[in-house]
């Protein structure tokens, strides 16, 4: 990732109001050239209204947008879309079917009419489309349209592209290496890349950095590894995958559990928190004394639970365990099949280091 003094887009305080309600709510963020800063969030949370303001589409009621340290936005500076040196990709591929493939591309360029020529021929080889110039929207498929509207939306040189959910239209099949390719020719390109996704794992495949979003905030930017391992409270632990949640009360600084004891520093005594692990940092073992590597201080305590069911993934098993201690449900996953019949009685052990301690 290549980086700047100043970052390529700038994002300050930016509000957005529907009546009373805040869709976008002081929301601050920047994304340097050759940076992917994804956007992610429920649907609903105001990701595409955030986009769609620093686009230009739509007005912000307060905030400020920049571009290179160019005002795009603010309270006296409103420039329209094409003024902004912005590039705009959605889901809707939104090619002009009466106009050829070459033609398409060409639509947002300007100047002589070589170069404009030479700038189509150069984007229709990057993304593999020189042999498609002369055909129409509707006789190429659907991952060819959307390389098209890739080679589109670059070839002006935009400095900064925004993303909404672009390859969310596409089979499973074509959309890893088309996100793949895209990402890699903006980022040659110098391009900062703001991408809207509800999808954790495309946020966690794509991003340098993840900027949460709920209710219109901005609840926890930063690095993938330490947005999915450092989450901010349980809310952002949940949203990137299934977790389990048992509750304490704090003595001392510590929360005694079934488990054993955890800390919980900064809490008050008798303060009520709930303890988060993820399924793949619970540990099984066959009896109480574990027959694989002796358990350590890191693990915990053995708990018992019985099996429910076990369900085989694909990649992973997940088995669901009802607790002795308190009736409670746990999730276990194991990396391999291990489906153990229900009412089996198995032992679990937790990682105190991968545990997460947040208000009740």
């Amino acid at each position: 990732m290549t980086t700047t003094a100043q970052p390529r887009l700038h994002v300050a305080d930016l509000t957005r109001r529907f009546g009373a309600r805040a869709v976008v709510d002081d929301v601050s963020m920047t994304v340097a050239a050759g940076e992917v800063l994804c956007l992610l969030g429920p649907s609903g949370c105001g990701k595409s209204t955030t986009l769609r303001i620093i686009a230009g589409i739509e007005q912000a009621d307060g905030g400020r947008v920049e571009v290179d340290g160019a005002v795009m936005a603010d309270v006296a500076t409103h420039l329209p879309p094409e003024a902004r040196s912005v590039g705009l990709m959605f889901q809707d591929f939104a090619l002009f079917p009466h106009l050829t493939v070459a033609e398409n591309v060409g639509f947002g360029l300007k100047g002589p009419k070589a170069a404009r020529a030479q700038r189509i021929g150069e984007m229709l080889e990057r993304v593999h489309m020189s042999g498609f110039a002369d055909a129409l929207p509707h006789e190429i498929s659907g991952g060819e349209q959307q390389r098209v509207a890739l080679a589109r939306a670059v070839a002006p040189k935009p400095r900064v592209m925004l993303m909404d959910e672009p390859f969310s239209g596409l089979d499973n099949r074509l959309r890893d290496g088309i996100r793949d390719e895209t990402l890699d020719l903006l980022k040659e390109e110098g391009t900062a890349i703001l991408l809207v996704t509800h999808e954790p794992e495309e946020a966690m495949r794509m991003a340098d950095r993840i900027a949460l979003m709920r209710s219109g905030k901005l609840v926890q930017i930063g690095a993938p590894y330490n947005v999915y391992n450092a989450p901010i409270d349980r809310a952002a632990a949940a949203f990137f995958s299934d977790i389990n949640v048992i509750c304490g009360k704090v003595q001392g600084a510590l929360v005694t559990t079934p488990f054993g004891q955890f800390l919980a520093p900064g809490y008050a005594d008798g303060a009520d928190v709930e303890i988060v692990i993820r399924p793949q940092h619970i540990r099984i073992d066959f009896d109480r004394k574990g027959r694989g590597p002796n358990p350590t201080p890191t693990d915990g305590v053995p708990a018992r639970g019985v099996v429910q069911r076990a369900r085989y993934m694909g990649n992973e098993s997940l088995v669901e365990f009802r607790m002795d201690y308190d009736g409670s449900i746990l999730k276990a996953t194991v990396p391999s099949v291990f489906l153990p019949k229900p009412g089996m009685a198995l032992w679990l052990m937790m990682r105190r280091d991968k545990c997460h301690v947040f208000p009740a």
